[in-house]
């Protein structure tokens, strides 16, 4: 293997020999939240006129699943090797910035998608959602993924302390994936709190990615594609940045 792959076989390796933890809890708590907001509100709520409320809530929690593991994977393992001085071996092999980029972002979207076919595979049990669109998932789920893992190296990066990584994932990617449309539609909101869902970038990736469930969304999937690449390419070009000047990994 290249350098980035044995890079990227060893953070792959990292989260699947804890399995348990890294992917299991997540799909259980997925499926806690499918059965509690299912079983409240299943009967009570319908969605782009047809779709029932259970069914509705799927791709988002399979998004959601994506995107928070997805920033996990590649944000714990930098500030666990900070702290605990392994980083230092990374530090000495001759990889370069961008085999470090691929190798985190890749592992990142592996166990981002992993965990989110896990979710899908336990709620469609519960419901029988099918595809209309697939291309459409695969596609919003890898650039997601993508996204939430070059954001985690970010945080990675810029923390020296756990209780610093909590904060940015509670304060910033919590917030913002609960208030992307996972569990309502924003036309339900007010006209002032729809506006503020429009400046959410997790908003377009969750809309875009259940396009492919119902063929349905709040906004066109084009307009949903053309942002979230766009904030791709500008976060991943700062990661990159952050990675070839070594920002709080060099002495």
């Amino acid at each position: 293997m290249t350098g980035w792959q044995t890079l990227l076989y060893k953070e792959s390796l990292r989260f699947w020999k804890v399995g348990f933890q890294t992917v299991g809890a997540p799909v259980l708590t997925a499926v806690l939240y499918l059965l509690i907001f299912g079983h409240v509100l299943e009967g009570k709520a319908t969605v782009y006129g047809s779709v029932n409320y259970t069914s509705f809530l799927v791709p988002g929690l399979v998004m959601m699943s994506v995107l928070q593991n997805a920033f996990a994977n590649s944000s714990s393992s930098l500030i666990q090797s900070k702290i605990m001085g392994s980083l230092v071996f990374v530090l000495l092999t001759p990889l370069s910035h961008w085999d470090w980029f691929w190798a985190y972002v890749g592992s990142a979207v592996a166990r981002g998608l992993l965990v989110g076919a896990g979710v899908f595979a336990v709620t469609v049990v519960f419901t029988g959602v099918g595809f209309v669109a697939p291309l459409w998932i695969i596609v919003f789920a890898v650039l997601g993924a993508a996204l939430l893992g070059s954001l985690g190296i970010i945080a990675g990066l810029w923390a020296e302390k756990f209780d610093q990584m909590a904060a940015f994932q509670n304060f910033v990617i919590m917030p913002m994936t609960f208030l992307s449309g996972v569990f309502y539609s924003i036309h339900s909101l007010p006209p002032f709190w729809q506006t503020v869902s429009h400046l959410n970038p997790f908003f377009y990736m969750i809309d875009g990615f259940r396009y492919g469930f119902f063929g349905v969304s709040d906004v066109s999937p084009w307009l949903s594609l053309g942002i979230v690449g766009s904030a791709l390419i500008v976060v991943s070009a700062i990661t990159v940045n952050l990675l070839r000047i070594g920002y709080k990994i060099r002495g």
